[in-house]
């Protein structure tokens, strides 16, 4: 497709093999619409609050799919600030056998600053998101 600034775009097509992975509790808000898209997509999980000592994000709980290894993953965080999070979520999910350059994350609104260091840390791995801001909102979470 070309997008109104005139940028061509391939686009992306349903593959088989594919699963979601949200971060709860936020990314949740993501998975009916991933389920609208595809009915039978497998969706795993992974809670990573921050450690109220260390500040540090820390992971809480984590259920994939027992094949997500041989899986394309798309991992849903609506709203990527910092880029801890999702840095650990990747770290997770490379701990069980995925390969970064097969994680797609799915993020409403971004920051430019959150971006880079996800970046920084996997090259590899593909962000969708909707806008870059170097402010990101906080009406996502309050209303969902």
């Amino acid at each position: 497709i070309t997008t109104p600034t005139e940028h061509k775009y391939e686009g992306v097509r349903f593959e088989k093999g594919n699963c979601g992975v949200s971060i709860m509790r936020s990314g949740e808000a993501m998975e009916q619409g991933l389920r609208d898209c595809c009915r039978s997509i497998r969706i795993g999980k992974i809670l990573i609050q921050s450690d109220e000592e260390t500040q540090r994000a820390k992971v809480y709980y984590a259920k994939f799919p027992p094949d997500i290894y041989r899986r394309k993953v798309l991992l849903m965080y609506p709203i990527l600030s910092t880029g801890n999070t999702v840095i650990e979520a990747v770290k997770v999910l490379v701990e069980h056998g995925v390969q970064p350059s097969v994680i797609i994350l799915l993020s409403l609104f971004s920051t430019p600053h959150g971006a880079k260091s996800i970046i920084q840390e996997f090259p590899e791995i593909t962000i969708l998101t909707t806008e870059l801001h170097p402010v990101a909102p906080t009406c996502f979470g309050q209303k969902y």
